[in-house]
């Protein structure tokens, strides 16, 4: 059997984007709530049971999310274009290595019902 373990943060941050459409609103700055998914998939230690502690999987995800909360991701360093796809790399990129069991990050913008999931191979 494999396990999928997720667990779920939010951030508020405001960007730009240059766009072909829409493309007044996008250039001025704007803000979303985003909500992200990230799921590690393996086999349970045999001894603790646990793919990892649920405690070291929220300390993780807390360092990134301070690095993007209430910021403005224009500004963010190795962020690139603040893009939905960006942000799935971004996060990816400050996780691997440290989250044994890497399996996808998703990411959610509720208010207008987009979405990005990065799969990690």
């Amino acid at each position: 059997m494999i396990y999928e373990l997720s667990q779920r943060f939010h951030f508020e941050a405001a960007h730009t984007l240059e766009r072909r459409i829409d493309t007044e609103a996008s250039r001025r700055i704007h803000g979303h709530t985003y909500h992200v998914e990230v799921t590690l998939r393996g086999q349970p230690d045999p001894d603790s049971r646990m793919l990892i502690d649920l405690g070291e999987f929220r300390r993780v995800l807390a360092e990134v999310r301070e690095l993007l909360d209430h910021r403005f991701l224009d500004e963010v360093a190795g962020l690139g274009k603040p893009t939905l796809e960006g942000l799935c790399a971004f996060i990816v990129a400050r996780l691997e290595g440290r989250l044994p069991g890497l399996a996808s990050v998703t990411l959610h913008r509720g208010a207008s019902g987009d979405s990005c999931k990065l799969i990690v191979d």
